[in-house]
């Protein structure tokens, strides 16, 4: 069975890029979820075997305790990136 992603709300401007990769993605908005709580958000990756991909922590926690698949990009792993990106095209500039 193939992957499939939910996105979760503050990541829905994403799915164009996911689905260029080759992705199959649903966002939050999509499965009627906007606005729902962390735990049915969970529930539904849990029921319709997706992987969940948020900012927050707690649908995150909720994931890793029931045992659903999900990634969870936190703020410092973007300013990470971001580091990573401007050193390598900049320098060690400041």
């Amino acid at each position: 069975m193939d992957l499939k992603i939910l996105l979760d709300e503050m990541y829905a401007g994403l799915k164009e890029y996911f689905e260029t990769l080759g992705w199959e993605v649903l966002t939050v908005q999509e499965a009627g979820l906007q606005g729902a709580k962390d735990k049915e958000i969970v529930e539904y990756a849990r029921n319709n075997n997706l992987l969940l991909i948020t900012q927050d922590q707690k649908p995150a926690e909720l994931a890793e305790l029931t045992g659903v698949k999900y990634v969870l990009i936190s703020n410092a792993m973007i300013a990470k990136i971001a580091d990573e990106k401007i050193k390598e095209k900049y320098g060690k500039m400041k």
